[in-house]
């Protein structure tokens, strides 16, 4: 692959698309909604002045290939490359983007080349994958394999509050054979699944490690939002003994968990635990008032499914001694669940191999955030990643990744591709 020659291309993508979300603070690319619509639409002109063929498939995620006189006459089983078009709100412009930019990439050094695989390489632009405007991760992809149900289906927009079904079916999803749990990708068509991702943690800038290649993917567990009912008073009027305060209950719960997380964490134990929003109703809380009532949301990760569960039961249990304790009741919506994925042995060797070949360190670093990959990996697809160092975190307008460090992923991709 000539990098010189391609990397004017990848900046041109990241540049165009920059703007195109630009929200004034960061980037914002809204899940089956106008700033993921416009990506969509941006990159569907762009690969047709790249020669390349586009389509959609039914949960309207984008398909980029050669045209089938030059390179995939679409009948036979492919390396599928992917990741996701949409960000979070104020997000960074490389979560999810710089996957697809790479796999656009691959297919342009393909057909500018020439030097066509074997196995056909297929592009995909995966649509909803962050949790954060309907409260469900994983949409597009979960889409394909049956895995929405009636209840994922009317989880409202974060903003207008129209129904996720809603919005995949104004987007040209069939939502129809989603609700029925329809299998609408061929998993018999994929040899593999390839995703580059930028690293969403310091670690790999920590470490000086350029690219990296990831073993597996924490699966998580989830309430959007826990209430924590107690009894408004007055500050000064109610004495310790009688009140049943929200928020020195949540505040009790929080402090449980992190020392029983603590206390995991020093046996070895993968796990991490957010509570990402806490809140009272500022239509009625006040200095002077003791909260009634307390919003949280709750989200626990690990790389095992036995470590989620357990944890998971005991935060149930402390719930249930606080409620005696201090005369409160949590109350919980929906319970929301990712499993954890383990990437392709074979898959995430021939990508070492690679690295070892381009020169490129073979370190391997776990996924502590979620990745479309996970769902690919769990439907039996062999699946592998590659990160690419990224300053600063994720989720945030500052992710800064370096081109460099980006086309040498893309290297990795491509050499790939023609080993599969």
């Amino acid at each position: 692959m000539e990098l010189n020659a391609l990397a004017p291309l990848a900046e041109q993508l990241f540049t165009d698309l920059r703007r195109l979300g630009d929200d004034g603070v960061g980037i914002t690319r809204d899940s089956y909604g106008e700033g993921e619509n416009a990506a969509a639409s941006y990159l569907t002109e762009w690969a047709g002045h790249q020669g390349l063929a586009v389509t959609r498939d039914r949960a309207a995620n984008l398909i980029f290939t050669l045209p089938d006189d030059i390179g995939d006459a679409g009948d036979a089983p492919a390396t599928w490359i992917g990741s996701h078009l949409d960000s979070v709100p104020q997000g960074g412009n490389y979560d999810g983007l710089a996957g697809i930019v790479a796999g656009l990439l691959c297919l342009v050094e393909q057909r500018r080349s020439q030097r066509h695989p074997a196995t056909p390489v297929r592009v995909l632009a995966l649509r909803g994958e962050e949790s954060a405007w309907f409260g469900r991760a994983y949409m597009g992809s979960s889409a394909l394999f049956g895995k929405l149900n009636d209840a994922d289906l009317a989880m409202p927009h974060r903003t207008h509050g129209r129904s996720l079904a809603a919005c995949m079916a104004q987007a040209g999803a069939d939502v129809d054979a989603i609700r029925d749990g329809a299998m609408l990708f061929d998993a018999s068509r994929a040899k593999a699944w390839l995703e580059l991702h930028i690293e969403q943690g310091p670690v790999m800038v920590a470490r000086n490690l350029p690219v990296a290649i990831v073993p597996g993917i924490r699966g998580n567990v989830r309430h959007n939002r826990v209430s924590c009912v107690g009894e408004a008073g007055h500050s000064g009027a109610v004495p310790r003994w009688l009140r049943h305060d929200a928020m020195f209950a949540v505040a009790d719960l929080i402090t449980r968990l992190d020392e029983h997380w603590r206390a995991l964490l020093e046996r070895g134990i993968d796990l991490v635990v957010t509570t990402g929003i806490v809140g009272t109703d500022p239509a009625e809380h006040a200095i002077s008032r003791i909260p009634g009532k307390v919003d949280f949301s709750l989200e626990v990760r690990s790389q095992s499914t036995d470590t989620l569960d357990v944890f998971y039961e005991l935060m149930r249990t402390e719930c249930r001694a606080i409620e005696r304790d201090r005369g409160v009741q949590f109350v919980f919506d929906r319970r929301l669940s990712s499993p954890p994925a383990i990437m392709d042995a074979h898959v995430s060797s021939l990508l070492v191999d690679v690295c070892r070949t381009l020169d490129l360190p073979q370190e391997r670093v776990p996924s502590g955030a979620g990745h479309d990959a996970a769902i690919f990996a769990n439907a039996g697809i062999p699946s592998g990643m590659v990160f690419v160092r990224n300053a600063n975190g994720s989720h945030n307008p500052l992710e800064s990744m370096d081109l460099d460090d980006f086309m040498r992923g893309v290297q990795v991709l491509d050499a790939a591709t023609h080993r599969l």
